[in-house]
């Protein structure tokens, strides 16, 4: 297989280069292949993408269309084959769909790990970590061990782990997939406030087509394999919003169409 693809390029962190970035992440001509020769695969074609500060957008697409893989470009955990990608101010945060706590720590201990590695002084970890479980309405919880706390709980813990790391941007994917409508819903909440309030940039990746219209500023739809920018929209909804709200189901309505349409289409190719 000839994928005509030209070397990559990895551009330094805009702050490292001492300029104001008027983009937290930048994405242009990305395109990855997994394999060589007859077994390669283009599971990423041509993706060009920004993410402005403060800014949260959703990416949604059908499984395989290369969600998870562009958040590892993103997040510096694998390469691109093709393309420049470019992070402003280090390397971001990346919160999984499942919690990766280490069952031997106490959730407090799990964050003060994230603290030690981002360089935190040992005599601040443990304020650090308390301020973190407060952000995230656990207070108290320092001390509970993982098997103690619910899934929902479990996803907070992860979500301070996150923001122990320091860094401003948060990559997302599929945090609340395994939990229940209920427990989601709440976290959607707890997750907007903490963006509002530490004015993040996140990209969160989704399967869900509400939770995207909930939670975004804006949501790209990408293609089935290879996966390409099929379309964008602006969410222009009022903050906070419900998933039951009239605007969110009508949005959400367009866009599952879209995505239908997508994945009809790759069936038939």
């Amino acid at each position: 297989m000839s994928t005509g693809l030209v070397a990559p390029t990895v551009s330094a962190p805009a702050a490292a280069r001492g300029t104001t970035p008027d983009r937290a992440v930048r994405l242009e001509g990305v395109s990855k292949v997994y394999g060589t020769g007859d077994r390669a695969q283009l599971v990423l074609d041509s993706i060009d993408m920004r993410v402005a500060p403060g800014e949260f957008v959703c990416l949604l697409g059908a499984s395989g269309c290369g969600k998870s893989t562009l958040l590892n470009l993103v997040a510096g955990l694998d390469r691109p084959s093709a393309g420049d990608v470019t992070v402003a101010g280090g390397r971001p945060a990346l919160m999984f769909q499942d919690h990766a706590l280490f069952p031997w720590l106490s959730a407090g201990r799990n964050i003060e790990l994230a603290l030690r590695l981002a360089g935190v002084p040992r005599e601040e970890r443990r304020d650090r970590a308390e301020e973190l479980l407060e952000l995230v309405r656990l207070p108290g919880a320092h001390r509970k061990r993982v098997h103690q706390l619910s899934g929902g709980m479990r996803q907070r813990v992860a979500l301070a782990r996150s923001l122990a790391q320091g860094s401003g941007i948060l990559l997302m994917d599929e945090p609340f997939a395994a939990l229940d409508a209920i427990t989601r819903d709440l976290l959607h909440e707890e997750l907007s406030r903490v963006w509002r309030e530490r004015r993040l940039t996140v990209l969160f990746v989704t399967h869900n087509v509400r939770e995207a219209v909930r939670l975004g500023q804006r949501v790209v739809l990408l293609s089935s394999r290879p996966g390409r920018v099929a379309r964008e929209w602006n969410v222009d909804l009022p903050f906070p919003r419900r998933i039951e709200d009239s605007g969110v189901s009508a949005l959400a309505t367009e866009i599952t169409g879209h995505l239908h349409e997508e994945i009809v289409r790759h069936a038939r190719a």
